[in-house]
């Protein structure tokens, strides 16, 4: 999995559309192989990202859990600690 794709399900709030688009955009880039397209795939490149957000929100709606809301905080902690632990900061 693309390490720039965060998990988007289960928070209090929701997954806002900017994130889902951000995570669409990162997805598409790393299946596409570029960060930035050319003009003759842009067109390509701008649909795959409006139909893998599309997707990912009817997912997210669709999903249930029993689990309490994660706190977006808390977890942003949690990920710089293993960061720093991992890479010795």
């Amino acid at each position: 999995m693309c390490r720039n794709i965060r998990v988007l399900h289960n928070f209090e709030p929701p997954a806002t559309s900017d994130e889902v688009q951000a995570a669409a955009l990162q997805y598409v880039r790393k299946v596409g192989g570029t960060t930035k397209p050319s003009a003759a795939n842009q067109a390509a490149f701008d649909k795959a990202v409006e139909a893998v957000a599309a997707a990912t929100r009817e997912l997210l709606d669709s999903l249930v859990t029993t689990a309490p809301p994660k706190d977006r905080e808390v977890e942003a902690a949690k990920a710089k600690a293993r960061a720093a632990e991992r890479y010795g900061r």
